[in-house]
């Protein structure tokens, strides 16, 4: 699968391959646990947010990842979003806009 994200016109893609997204299940139903207690999306608290919300959240992860060359942090993010919406066309994230407004497009 191949992750797409663009920030600020700068496009970055990420091929994630089956067996990794395997492997980070545990990995990902941690983080689902700590979004199942609340989370703070730009100004507002989302006690439970929705799968879109989710995602933009961890969107928000991947672009911390990408400025901080985490690549493994990028992994991990991007393999979340990956597991949610499998037909993930691209995310895009603009630096002018609140983390609500993180695009997912299907």
């Amino acid at each position: 699968m191949n992750f797409n994200i663009t920030i600020d016109e700068e496009s970055y893609t990420l091929e994630v391959k089956d067996e990794l997204m395997q492997e980070l299940k545990s990995v990902h139903d941690e983080m689902d646990a700590e979004y199942d207690k609340g989370i703070q999306l730009g100004r507002y608290w989302i006690e439970a947010p929705t799968l879109e919300q989710r995602c933009q959240f961890t969107a928000n992860k991947v672009v911390s990842a990408i400025h901080q060359e985490n690549i493994r942090q990028f992994y991990i993010t991007a393999a979340y979003i990956l597991s949610k919406f499998p037909d993930l066309k691209r995310v895009t994230v603009s630096s002018d806009f609140e983390i609500s407004d993180i695009d997912i497009e299907l």
